[in-house]
């Protein structure tokens, strides 16, 4: 069987401590137990089980692999805060629970490799990739852990989404059902990194200085990330400069960071660590979750959904969206983001009705009648949540609401023959991503207040009159822009925002439902960029993640648009040039101009639900 054993431990934890009662009863009845699981090339991947005591049952399997530690490491370590606290329940119910360390991650063998590639037609046993790492750590694990039922489940948010999503292709036999959550999907299009083509500088940043360190050896010692000095964001990354002066920060030891500098254009080599590309062939059963308002991978969960429900139309796939940041549906607070309450614990809601009893019927054999149910989806604005056979609902329609002259939002189109608005965009003054200047990473930017932006010359506002009856939207944006600019370059922010009346407790607040940025070099093509022509009409068309959102009756419709979106994006010099090598002298202003007349009507198409 080639198993080593490697440690022994008692217990399972989630992000907050146990009662002591609680506490005593996991060291009582589980054990810890750690191998080192062999692939078939040859490589071991170092594996944490956690087991009943009790061993006169059959109990079922739940995985997560992961790049970010299965810690503590040893006999007799644990964290009390290591675990989401609903996972206690899959305890009670007598779970094998099982972490993994991903191929190359701290005291799992072999090389790692960002988003690897998944490899459709394999010669060897050397072509291996998380599909076979998965499949081989499954068919381990129901031969050699004792007490097994031979059912295995898998899961993981973020980054361990990924490699959930992947075990899914060319499944093992054993394994039942797969939850990717908030997965990594594609990191140009729309996760973390990139946003359309626009390099998302302030995660990037934030992330690669202690994860993409080298590790040339098995280990659990941590790396350390970059020490930023004791200032606000916006302030520290415009007074380095342009990208190349920021990179020359993090030294060149950082594989993943320089190979996104060589990689300007969605090239193959983006392409093939794209996910949804892997997802064929798909017979389990997946329930995709993530968040409407998760600043990381928000993009990723709706998507990956969309191409498996695309290229798998006989799978059963559900997916779930709540009102949450990222990873906020395993935590004790989903009531609330920033200054929108939501008016109940959603995350506890999902973890009770939705994860635990998908699990159960898979793994398990409990019944659960979810059989017209495909999306579970959370309304922001009516605070509801919403059972429905398909997404977007079948009753959706796309109805375009137009740019007007005087900062109107219409859904009659210009009739001007002439018309536009502009504003003089400035990469040395870009617009910030938050009021003030926050010292750290804030994710309820993406429910925030928009006041803020909106006083500023370089932000572009438009909106309705009050609405006069509700209006629910239910599906992807799509931003249509007739735009010339002075220069070669530029991006474009399209911000969808909820303005309360004054009547409201949060009386003016502008609530951000949806932002979303495109560099405009790949409007035509995201692999093959093409410059603007100084003073020519030109079409930036581009889709911004699903919504699910009422406006209620007496509140406004805003659009805000503008060139920057600081630090969260980096800045676009506003030239044709490669952004990631140019020079601080390579930026410069451009006048930006959003045409509504007849001939060329700026819109944003809504995805509105007549129920």
């Amino acid at each position: 069987m080639n198993r080593r054993v490697i440690g022994l431990l008692f217990i399972f934890v989630p992000f907050i401590p146990f009662d002591p009662n609680e506490a005593a009863w996991m060291r009582m009845n589980y054990v810890k137990e750690e191998y080192y699981i062999p692939m078939r090339d040859g490589t071991r991947l170092f594996t944490s089980v956690l087991r009943p005591r009790n061993g006169t049952r059959d109990n079922p399997i739940l995985l997560m692999r992961t790049p970010y530690s299965c810690a503590p490491y040893g006999e007799g370590k644990y964290t009390p805060e290591q675990q989401p606290a609903y996972w206690r329940e899959y305890c009670r119910e007598n779970y094998i629970i099982v972490r993994q360390d991903v191929r190359g991650r701290w005291m799992s063998e072999g090389e790692f490799a960002d988003l690897r590639p998944f490899i459709k037609n394999k010669k060897s046993e050397q072509d291996i990739d998380e599909s076979t790492d998965a499949f081989d750590t499954v068919d381990w694990l129901v031969k050699n852990i004792p007490n097994n039922n031979g059912h295995v489940g898998i899961l993981g948010t973020s980054y361990p989404g990924f490699y959930a999503a992947m075990a899914a292709v060319g499944a093992h036999p054993a394994l039942k059902a797969v939850s990717p959550q908030a997965p990594v999907t594609d990191w140009f299009m729309g996760d973390d990194f990139h946003h359309n083509g626009a390099f998302f500088l302030l995660d990037a940043f934030h992330f690669f200085p202690a994860f993409g360190k080298p590790r040339p050896a098995p280990t659990t010692v941590p790396a350390t990330g970059y020490d930023f000095p004791d200032q606000g964001l916006y302030s520290f990354f415009l007074g380095k400069g342009s990208l190349k002066n920021i990179s020359k920060l993090l030294g060149d030891s950082i594989r993943f960071w320089n190979e996104i500098f060589q990689h300007p254009d969605y090239d193959d080599w983006w392409q093939d660590r794209d996910a949804r590309r892997a997802m064929h062939g798909i017979k389990l059963p997946m329930l995709i979750v993530g968040g409407l308002f998760d600043a990381e991978n928000c993009f990723g969960a709706w998507n990956l959904y969309k191409a498996i429900e695309k290229q798998n139309p006989e799978a059963d796939i559900k997916i779930v969206m709540g009102p949450w940041a990222h990873d906020q549906w395993t935590t004790k607070n989903g009531n609330y983001l920033g200054d929108i309450n939501f008016g109940s614990n959603t995350a506890a809601w999902y973890q009770q009705n939705i994860e635990i009893p998908f699990f159960n019927r898979y793994l398990k054999g409990q019944t659960q009648d979810t059989s017209s149910v495909e999306a579970t989806i959370f309304f922001t604005g009516e605070n509801r949540w919403r059972k429905l056979e398909q997404w977007p609902p079948v009753s959706m329609t796309q109805k375009p609401l137009y740019f007007q002259g005087d900062k109107i939002l219409s859904w009659s189109s210009p009739k001007e023959d002439s018309s536009f608005t502009s504003y003089v965009s400035d990469p040395s003054q870009p617009v910030p991503w938050m009021h003030g200047d926050p010292k750290f990473e804030v994710p309820e930017y993406m429910v925030a207040d928009q006041r803020f932006a909106a006083k500023r010359d370089d932000v572009l506002v438009f909106q309705t009159a009050p609405l006069e009856e509700d209006l629910v939207l239910a599906g992807p944006v799509i931003a249509d822009l007739k735009v010339s600019t002075s220069t070669t370059d530029a991006d474009f922010v399209v911000k969808l925002i909820d303005e309360f009346p004054e009547s409201d407790k949060l009386a003016g607040y502008q609530m951000l439902v949806r932002g979303e940025i495109m560099r405009g070099r790949y409007r035509e093509s995201f692999s093959k960029p093409v410059p603007f022509t100084p003073g020519r009409i030109e079409t930036v068309r581009f889709e911004l993640p699903d919504v699910a959102h009422r406006f209620k009756k007496g509140h406004r419709l805003m659009v805000q648009v503008q060139s920057s979106w600081f630090p969260l994006a980096d800045r676009n010099p506003q030239q044709f040039v490669n952004i990631y090598e140019a020079n601080d002298t390579a930026y410069k202003k451009a006048e930006i101009r959003f045409y509504h007349d007849a001939a060329n009507p700026s819109r944003v198409v809504l995805p509105v639900w007549v129920k």
